[in-house]
């Protein structure tokens, strides 16, 4: 049996185990959520809804609520000097169809799942045994550093300085534009 719903303006065709991906829902994850606008019963006798099928609703639960992967929205007017860029993300919602209820049913309560732990902690294990003082650990020995290499030894022989300019070749520099002659 499968059935056709409808939610956040989009229609999905669904049988009872699939994992369908949608707008975001509110809830989360173990919560059970139901959706009625059922557009659509298939299977052994079809019933198509006008606009909805009266009486059926379908129930899922929620798996996870994410977000999608990054659009960028670039536009650009050449010869303007005008850019835009601009960055989204769409919030969905994973759901586990659980069932298809017809004739007014109430989904069924599923047991919830115990939370996972929150990473970085540890839990807490308790233990009947007396508990035995922590053995101190031994520290490594340090390092051994690498020998300092001699500084570099300075230079004795400076550059002579350079002449100063004659005056024939400060005129020849200084002629300015135009032909030479």
């Amino acid at each position: 049996m499968f059935a056709v719903i409808k939610t956040g303006g989009k229609q999905y065709r669904v049988a009872a185990d699939d994992v369908i991906k949608i707008d975001r829902v509110k809830g989360e994850p173990g919560d059970i959520v139901e959706f009625g606008e059922v557009l659509l019963l298939g299977g052994d006798n079809v019933q198509l809804g006008n606009p909805t099928v009266g009486g059926a609703s379908v129930a899922g639960e929620v798996v996870n609520q994410s977000r999608g992967e990054k659009i960028i929205a670039f536009k650009k007017r050449r010869r303007k000097n005008s850019r835009r860029k601009r960055g989204h993300r769409q919030d969905f919602t994973l759901v586990r169809i659980t069932e298809i209820l017809t004739e007014g049913r109430k989904p069924s309560p599923r047991p919830k799942a115990e939370p996972r732990p929150k990473r970085g902690k540890e839990p807490e294990v308790e233990s009947d045994e007396a508990e035995t003082p922590a053995t101190p650990r031994k520290r490594a020995a340090p390092k051994k550093t690498a020998a300092k290499k001699p500084a570099a030894k300075p230079k004795t022989a400076k550059r002579a300085k350079t002449p100063a300019r004659t005056a024939k070749t400060a005129k020849s520099k200084s002629a300015g534009r135009g032909r030479k002659k």
